[in-house]
């Protein structure tokens, strides 16, 4: 129908309308009559001579709408506001005058890990205190390849020191990554964490301003969090934040089994443990197979239970066939 409407020019309405008159056994109006002109059409010397009174020095500056009421007041009249609109808008001179800001488009982050240790990630996020408007942060990082909590504290604010202390910890008991990602916080973009990364020649990567998506792995981390049923609605203390957040981190890591990785645990992931889970889980399969051939049309375990090869932010796209020819 598109290609069609696209060929002779038909809007598809009146289309749709033959087809429907034909259907009911009626001829249609296979050719549909032109639309006539409107008897108080202005004629092209009207026209011209509004434009000119539009772009003369008196009113080249001033609105439809002003020099309507102007020129009524005096007792002259050309033709509506709207037609004004029209005549200025057919020789594109409706245009918008307000400085408005203009962004320079951001680089989408684009990370890939292939094995844990490479990328990590970063956030922070509040948790509600046992009043009105306290609230404490808990700084959270992982693995985007193992999904596993290498660091979690909380502190009753936010701060760049802090930041920075927590990140140096982290670094010194899992290692060093190749890049860290976070958002654009007060904190993640701060000079002592900066240095931080610069020092230890660590790849800083930042989410673009207010895309939520370019940050996936914290933010879902924080979304199991805060979905648990146990989930208090306010923490009593500090205290009890930094035990809840313990506890957290350590079913999170070694109990939950994440989508993401093959219904794996973190842990299993981060420390390559991952193999002999598989070798049972096929075991027990294989047995099922052998015991219910037909149940079963493939005899291999399904995807959401296999381990994939990679993790990504924003996956980069890989180059067609043609573009590899032409590089070459």
């Amino acid at each position: 129908m598109r290609q069609a409407q696209a060929l002779t020019g038909v809007s598809r309405s009146t289309m749709h309308r033959v087809a429907q008159a034909e259907a009911r056994g009626g001829a249609g109006d296979k050719h549909p009559v032109p639309r006539p002109e409107p008897a108080n059409k202005l004629s092209a010397t009207e026209r011209d001579h509004v434009l000119a009174v539009l772009h003369s020095d008196r009113f080249v500056d001033q609105a439809p709408q002003q020099v309507y009421a102007t020129l009524l007041s005096e007792g002259q009249y050309l033709c509506s506001v709207s037609t004004m609109y029209r005549l200025l808008h057919d020789n594109a001179q409706v245009t918008e005058r307000r400085r408005q800001a203009r962004h320079p488009a951001r680089k989408v982050p684009e990370l890939v890990a292939t094995a844990a240790g490479e990328v990590f990630s970063w956030d922070i996020t509040k948790l509600a205190g046992p009043t009105k408007g306290v609230y404490y942060d808990a700084y959270v990082m992982l693995d985007i390849f193992s999904r596993f909590i290498v660091g979690c504290v909380v502190h009753a604010r936010e701060s760049a020191g802090l930041a920075e202390e927590f990140m140096a910890t982290v670094f010194g008991v899992y290692g060093i990554p190749k890049v860290v990602h976070a958002d654009r916080g007060s904190s993640m973009t701060s000079k002592p964490v900066a240095a931080l990364l610069s020092d230890l020649d660590v790849v800083k990567s930042h989410s673009r301003p207010k895309v939520s998506n370019d940050n996936p792995y914290s933010e879902a981390a924080f979304k199991t969090l805060k979905y648990l049923p146990e989930f208090p609605e306010r923490f009593g203390s500090l205290h009890h934040a930094r035990s809840f957040m313990a506890d957290f981190v350590e079913a999170y890591n070694h109990e939950h089994r994440h989508s993401g990785i093959g219904f794996h645990t973190p842990a299993d992931v981060h420390f390559g443990l991952t193999t002999e889970v598989d070798q049972a889980r096929h075991q027990a399969m294989h047995a099922a197979w052998q015991a219910y051939p037909e149940r079963f049309a493939k005899h291999e375990l399904p995807k959401t239970l296999q381990l994939p090869a990679a993790a990504w932010i924003n996956q980069p796209t890989e180059p067609s066939q043609k573009d590899t020819q032409l590089a070459a």
